[in-house]
């Protein structure tokens, strides 16, 4: 389990983490959303160490984070949301390269490196420099360096930034078959139709302050699950209904141009932000 207790990080009087409280279960896959400057990537730096906290802590199964502590630092990993691999590197150097670094056994990055690329389906690339792969194929990359070392705890900062469609769901599979092996998985995204797909809680965030915490199921429900599109001058306005019917009473009432659809995530996170669109 991972606890954080009245996380706070500030940068030159500026509060970028304002005593944030919550807790991921183990084996979990929990959303952390917000619009820009929310503070989700503060919180994921302070998860992974980068940051130090200026109040608060970070526990993770009972016992305080810090750079100090080698046990609990080495249950996590990070997907960053740049690209930071050497671009003449193949592969498979990527792979040792990161290996050397934890002083992994040699034969143990060669055996571990085959099966994670065979994993996310790169192996018959394995000899191809970085350079000449796709946006799609360096990431599935980043997620086999950061498994090499065998971690409890995926950290991923909008994994899938600058992918196209099909990329981006060879990933939301590959990261389902990850969580399914009991992977805690805490991940930030702009694409909330990600996170309704993947995560089984999320915790929308605004200028640090925790706002909502629930499943999307749940969060979606207590907006109402049905909305109404329709034009007003320029501006598309939404309404939200609990009742089918209900919606649709309103519906025949509306302009031509009006559309009954299902409510989202989406929906939820621009009524809770204050409708201010990442």
């Amino acid at each position: 389990m991972i606890e954080l207790k009245n996380l706070t990080k500030c940068f030159d009087g500026f509060t970028a983490v304002d005593h944030l409280s919550l807790s991921i279960e183990s084996g979990e896959f929990f959303g952390l959303l917000g619009p820009n400057g929310a503070g989700k990537t503060t919180t994921i730096s302070m998860i992974s160490t980068v940051l130090l906290p200026t109040q608060g802590e970070i526990l993770i199964d009972g016992k305080r984070l810090d750079r100090k502590a080698s046990e609990q630092k080495r249950k996590l990993s990070v997907i960053t949301q740049e690209y930071s691999m050497r671009q003449d590197m193949t592969m498979e150097e990527v792979m040792e390269y990161q290996g050397r670094l934890y002083f992994i056994p040699k034969k143990t990055i060669r055996q571990r490196t085959e099966a994670l690329l065979e994993f996310a389906g790169l192996l018959e690339y394995r000899k191809r420099t970085v350079r000449h792969l796709s946006g799609g194929m360096k990431r599935k990359l980043m997620i086999c360096r950061a498994l090499l070392i065998e971690p409890e705890i995926l950290l991923l900062d909008e994994p899938t930034a600058g992918m196209d469609a099909l990329s981006r769901r060879q990933m939301w599979n590959l990261l389902r078959r990850l969580n399914r092996n009991h992977m805690t998985m805490i991940l930030t995204t702009h694409y909330m139709e990600e996170a309704q797909a993947l995560c089984g809680r999320v915790a929308l965030i605004n200028r640090g302050r925790l706002q909502k915490l629930d499943t999307p199921e749940n969060l979606i429900t207590e907006l109402g699950a049905f909305a109404v599109d329709e034009f007003a001058g320029e501006s598309l306005v939404s309404r939200y209904f609990h009742d089918r019917e209900e919606a649709i009473r309103y519906l025949s009432g509306a302009g031509a141009d009006a559309a009954l659809r299902a409510s989202t995530l989406e929906d939820v996170f621009v009524e809770c932000a204050g409708r201010r669109l990442m």
